[in-house]
């Protein structure tokens, strides 16, 4: 049997909030023309958010919701990226990881048959915070020490964020890191340069954090659907997202998408400020909430729902 051509895999890594999505949808907007790509996202929580959000880029997108790539939706994710390949035959293939994915651990379950016949791996994107990079408390994590040692390309993202002395900061630890990057870069509003993608994938040792598969998760994530023939209250969701850090406490991330007003808007907020968007989701309304404490869901359940329109059916 003949050989095919192998699919270029580039995997999208990064923690909670650095705007790996907003990356995503920057990066597929400035695609070759003459490229196939096709797009993966996997997050952490049972209620996919970002492959709304990335609906609209008029890509073939599969999602892998319920956990880390290499951990429980390990299995999952080999079918998901099969069918994909067979269906769609890409050049590209760009898989978003959650921002808790244990990289080195994803990128082995690409290597490893059948997926390994099929895939070629093309450079590891790691988007951070400098904000966060230069603060010990997060190098000090193993799952944020895995994803920036894995990565071939580093990227500081929101770079307009972060001052001087930050940015200075950023750029000698960056440059002193071993296995030293193939590119350090840095970005605002997530503009990737696609030619970055074609880098080269460096084989090194990978540091991978020393915790079970089976390990209870430092974070909790709910998750919660409303039917898409319902409209949202705009002004009562702005305060629900200006109040939700008093209402969950813990609170690592949230995002959502609404049908406000007869159309969708992405929410997502990250370190006590959130932005909006409009997206091209239409299935239905979703949110997603992820915490270091317990939630309480049917709080937020009955919180989300005050903010629905009461005269919002079609």
């Amino acid at each position: 049997m003949p050989s095919m051509k192998k699919t270029t895999v580039n995997l999208f890594s990064g923690f909670l909030g650095v705007g790996k999505t907003t990356a995503l949808k920057a990066l597929i907007a400035r695609r070759p023309a003459h490229e196939r790509w096709a797009v993966i996202v996997n997050e952490f929580g049972e209620i996919g958010i970002d492959g709304a959000a990335l609906s609209e880029e008029g890509l073939p997108i599969a999602e892998i919701a319920g956990g880390c790539l290499c951990c429980v939706a390990g299995p999952q994710m080999t079918a998901t990226v099969a069918t994909l390949l067979r269906r769609e035959r890409p050049d590209r293939l760009l898989i978003e990881a959650s921002g808790l994915a244990h990289t080195a651990g994803v990128i082995d379950e690409l290597n490893e048959k059948p997926l390994g016949d099929a895939l070629r791996i093309g450079a590891v994107i790691t988007v951070v915070d400098a904000r966060q990079f230069v603060n010990p408390d997060y190098s000090r994590q193993p799952l944020y020490r895995d994803q920036v040692a894995i990565a071939d390309v580093l990227i500081a993202n929101k770079a307009e964020m972060a001052d001087e002395v930050t940015l200075t900061a950023f750029r000698e630890q960056a440059a002193a890191l071993f296995p030293p990057k193939t590119l350090i870069a840095e970005v605002s509003q997530g503009e990737i340069d696609p030619a970055w993608l074609d880098l080269p994938f460096a084989e090194k040792s990978r540091y991978r954090p020393a915790v079970a598969k089976d390990a209870a998760s430092a974070w909790q994530s709910e998750g919660f659907t409303f039917d898409a023939a319902r409209n949202f209250d705009g002004e009562k969701l702005t305060r629900f997202f200006d109040e939700l850090q008093k209402l969950q406490p813990g609170l690592t991330r949230a995002k959502g998408v609404f049908r406000v007003l007869d159309s969708f808007v992405w929410l997502n907020w990250v370190e006590g400020q959130w932005g909006a968007s409009q997206v091209a989701w239409r299935r239905d309304s979703r949110f997603e909430l992820i915490a270091t404490e317990p939630i309480d869901a049917a709080a937020i359940e009955a919180a989300l729902s005050r903010c629905l329109d009461k005269e919002g059916q079609r």
